[in-house]
């Protein structure tokens, strides 16, 4: 950590982009989008500009803390609108190549299965989950951070981290869920209903994130053989002159669907032993802006 602060405008922003690509990971792992995360920075930014840095000790410290703190408001308001929210939501798929701002640190906490689940969480859960299980915070710095006792911060964590560990079960390797990722995209193109059945399991669902903005199904759909038979639908709809590109977001492979290169759909699964459990769709434009430009650059 930069144990010092204080100096001119100059030490300040480098401490402050320093810290940056950590200020973003925490708050995209809390709020799901990166405008949303970027929103935070931006906010930590201004109070940093602000405050008297001669009496911060730790600027790190100082502005994890603000960023952390921020982000769990939003993230109390974002739980409202949500509900609001027009079928269901999923989270952003953001690029994880070299030089991009979302830090990986520890890469379960980045997951996108996984930030599926934190939104079943409690705001301070799942604060506390990310503090500590994507960036290995001790409980008594996060008790600082988030201004609660240390017993409590353990006692989130554990909760947390309970429900993760439940709802997810037995998971397969990223390599092998990454190769179900491409049999899935080749039996889906192919039309072939056999083969996609054969690769999901038998409660697999499909969610798709349209956010109203454009079609999509606003329910899930569960089930193996109606997961199976709604893909070959759709693809046989909409999947006709498109694009197809593996793209590494979130630690993972997610599918970046374009057409004329304009991005239409993100897809990405997730797998127990027993086949592919979880088909996500994001086709809200707002969330593919990022992916699309990690694909042209």
């Amino acid at each position: 950590m930069t144990e010092v602060a204080g100096g001119g405008l100059t030490d300040a922003v480098a401490a402050f982009e320093a810290a940056r690509p950590r200020l973003f990971g925490i708050a995209y792992r809390l709020l799901g989008t990166a405008a949303d995360a970027e929103d935070v920075v931006q906010d930590t930014w201004i109070r940093w500009q602000s405050t008297d840095r001669d009496v911060v000790r730790n600027a790190e410290a100082f502005l994890v803390t603000t960023a952390s703190r921020l982000a769990l408001t939003a993230a109390t308001s974002a739980r409202a609108r949500r509900e609001l929210y027009v079928g269901p939501w999923l989270p952003e798929p953001i690029p994880t190549a070299d030089g991009t701002d979302v830090t990986v640190e520890r890469g379960e906490a980045l997951e996108l299965a996984v930030l599926v689940l934190l939104e079943r969480l409690t705001p301070q859960e799942r604060a506390v989950y990310v503090l500590k299980e994507a960036f290995d915070y001790p409980y008594r710095d996060i008790a600082g951070f988030l201004d609660i006792s240390e017993q409590h911060a353990r006692q989130l964590s554990h909760r947390a981290r309970g429900h993760v560990t439940r709802e997810r079960g037995a998971r397969v390797s990223p390599a092998e869920r990454d190769r179900l990722l491409r049999a899935f995209l080749a039996a889906a193109q192919q039309g072939d209903l056999e083969g996609l059945q054969s690769l999901l399991a038998e409660h697999a669902v499909a969610y798709s994130d349209g956010g109203g903005v454009v079609t999509a199904a606003r329910k899930p759909i569960a089930g193996r053989e109606r997961v199976a038979q709604y893909l070959v639908r759709t693809v046989g709809i909409h999947g006709q002159q498109v694009d197809t590109s593996v793209v590494a977001a979130n630690g993972q492979h997610v599918v970046l669907v374009s057409r004329a290169g304009e991005p239409l759909a993100a897809c990405w699964v997730d797998a127990s032993p027993l086949g592919i459990d979880q088909v996500c769709f994001v086709v809200n434009p707002a969330k593919l802006a990022r992916l699309a430009a990690a694909v042209a650059g």
